[in-house]
């Protein structure tokens, strides 16, 4: 038979999906890295930093080392998920995989703007080293070996592809780097660097540091597509615990595993924010998450709960 005949489906794709729910969420809020980000409010940014006459070179180190992690990571999530979209069978899933990435891509891209408008021109103004956003000095061992793993993890299903192995994937890059790592330092930038959620600036750090409304605009449109790639990952993770039999143990020993490489990332940048906050809300979130994927009766929250924003210590989003 053909390979483009299938007996078992009436039509090429299934409307009542979870995947082909999340696909089409990503389709209808579809957004432009360029064109949905004015230019007059990067522009408010770097005004703000060239106004900053107080600004310090070690807050703005802690700032721009905050935006390479996250341009350094979006890159290396866009690169890693290709394994998957290969081995899933469903269309469905294949098809959200596809907008996932393509999503990834945009965020690398946002940052990577961020960098060229803001960063490098705020440096240049008040006699800062101007740096890559690959250099070595904003990278620490715990991030390199976190995200080291994510692409082995992803990789091996090519070799051997286990109902074991994806949830350990899954883990990795769903459920680690999106849903706390990335999530918490989306919230620790809202939180510092807006009016948005409880004030956790680091102690000793200045009042007068401005708010950045071009940077919270962007994560605000990239946590949104986030909620619905954690949203995937956590059914996939249910699914392989109740229908193949996959050991919850498996979950909770990934999680764990990495979680000390999270609380060294999201404890690095204390000039601008308190690590404590971060590192007590990356710890909720994990928790919360293991509760739900592991009792394969919990319901995983709606697309719209997921792309929420909210900003509270104890996110509603899960």
């Amino acid at each position: 038979m053909s390979r483009y005949a299938d007996a078992e489906r009436s039509l090429r794709l299934d409307p009542d999906s979870q995947s082909g729910g999340y696909f089409r969420h990503a389709v209808y809020n579809h957004w432009d890295p360029y064109e949905d980000i004015a230019q007059e409010t990067i522009e408010t940014d770097r005004e703000r930093l060239v106004a900053d006459d107080g600004l310090q070179e070690s807050e703005f180190d802690a700032l721009r080392q905050t935006v390479a992690l996250f341009g350094a990571g979006e890159e290396a999530v866009t690169e890693d998920l290709a394994p998957l979209s290969l081995v899933l069978d469903s269309i469905d899933d294949q098809m959200f995989i596809s907008s996932q990435i393509y999503e990834e891509a945009k965020h690398t891209q946002f940052f990577d703007r961020y960098w060229r408008e803001v960063i490098n021109p705020v440096a240049e103004h008040h006699g800062f080293e101007v740096t890559p956003p690959t250099a070595d000095r904003y990278f620490m061992d715990g991030y390199a070996k976190l995200f080291d793993g994510t692409e082995e993890a992803m990789h091996r299903l090519l070799e051997d592809d286990t109902p074991e192995n994806r949830v350990t994937a899954y883990c990795h890059y769903h459920l680690v780097v999106e849903s706390v790592l990335a999530q918490t330092g989306y919230y620790g930038i809202t939180s510092s660097l807006s009016d948005r959620g409880p004030d956790i600036r680091a102690e000793g750090a200045r009042e007068a540091f401005p708010n950045l409304p071009g940077l919270v605009e962007g994560v605000s449109y990239i946590r949104s597509d986030e909620g619905r790639h954690v949203g995937f990952g956590m059914h996939k993770v249910q699914q392989h615990i109740a229908e193949d039999g996959v050991d919850p143990a498996t979950v909770q020993n990934t999680l764990q595993r990495l979680m000390p490489y999270v609380a060294e990332i999201v404890s690095d940048t204390d000039d601008l924010v308190d690590p404590v906050a971060l590192v007590e809300y990356a710890s909720d979130k994990l928790t919360r998450r293991v509760e739900i994927i592991t009792d394969t009766q919990a319901e995983i929250p709606d697309v719209e709960t997921l792309v929420s924003l909210d900003d509270s210590p104890t996110p509603a989003d899960d």
